[in-house]
């Protein structure tokens, strides 16, 4: 039976990879018609839309009353999509330049929005339903300011799209979101699976197989956007699913059920998350340009992540 779930998740891998190879294709042929740049296509679009698995994953959970693994998997994903996605990213794209002042204060925003759970978790032990409204104003006022701004990041996806071509792009597109979302399903579906086989506890699963199932979409759309030549979109991608993991989708979850978990397990998991994020928009301020050291450096960081978390877990 396990090696079944191993099948399934390696054939999901391969149809997620492709299916986000033709959205990049058929987002950036959109993205040239609507004169919008890279960054702002990146959170507008698929920001809100590769953070869907994690939504429906925090659905699932709080109406299972076990919200504690939509925690776990939003904190283990904020983790990864900026260590392991933007690593990855500035590796096959051999740097990121930060061409807008803009981008260097979204990177802050996000550190004060990424906090923001955190913090409400330890004030009240737990994130209640107030808190989750909260969370959702603290989302709407974040897209708000990215639209009222998006005329400031002024590199543009090259126009080269005709008008006719517009509506087979975007029937293309949706079909490669649904078949990315579809991957995404069996991707998780199988790794929980095999989390019953190896016997761990709800927020382990939240913090590693479930993030990295639901992140496989925000990785596999930042390397084909690099090796594409859009690392903007990249990038505005990462910074824009932390934002919409902490706000929306922590919101929702706590407003159906409110979300408690192990103390230990979530300060740890959260201030080193807090402690990434810091160091991501530190490495963003500091200059033009997101180094290949500084990509290596952020895969180092996810990897002694993983080793504190299940020293912990043994301890």
């Amino acid at each position: 039976m396990i090696w079944v779930n191993l099948a399934i998740f390696l054939a999901s891998c391969f149809f997620l990879i492709q299916s986000g190879n033709w959205l990049v294709k058929s987002l950036t042929k959109i993205a040239a018609f609507l004169r919008l740049s890279e960054f702002v296509v990146g959170f507008i679009i698929m920001a809100f839309a590769t953070s869907v698995p994690e939504l429906f994953v925090g659905i699932t959970s709080a109406f299972a009353k076990n919200s504690a693994l939509s925690l776990g998997n939003v904190i283990g994903a904020n983790i990864i999509n900026l260590t392991l996605v933007v690593g990855i990213t500035v590796l096959l794209s051999r740097g990121i330049k930060i061409e807008s002042k803009k981008t260097r204060t979204d990177a802050l925003y996000m550190v004060f929005i990424a906090a923001l759970p955190m913090v409400l978790m330890v004030i009240g032990r737990s994130l209640s339903r107030v808190d989750g409204v909260i969370l959702l104003f603290v989302f709407a006022i974040y897209a708000r300011r990215v639209l009222k701004q998006r005329k400031s990041f002024k590199k543009e996806v090259e126009d080269g799209i005709k008008r006719k071509d517009i509506v087979f792009t975007t029937i293309f597109f949706v079909l490669s979101l649904a078949l990315l979302f579809l991957s995404a399903k069996f991707v998780v579906d199988s790794a929980t699976e095999l989390s019953v086989y190896l016997e761990l506890p709800p927020i382990i699963v939240g913090l590693f197989i479930l993030s990295i199932g639901t992140t496989l979409p925000e990785l596999t759309f930042g390397s084909r956007a690099a090796m594409k030549g859009h690392p903007d979109m990249a990038l505005g991608n990462s910074i824009g699913s932390v934002v919409v993991n902490s706000t929306l989708v922590l919101g929702v979850v706590s407003i159906i059920h409110p979300i408690t978990s192990n103390i230990l397990l979530f300060s740890t998991s959260a201030i080193f998350m807090v402690v990434i994020a810091f160091l991501f928009a530190t490495f963003v301020e500091s200059g033009n340009k997101l180094y290949i050291k500084e990509g290596i450096s952020l895969i180092m960081l996810y990897i002694l992540f993983v080793v504190i978390e299940f020293y912990i877990k043994t301890v």
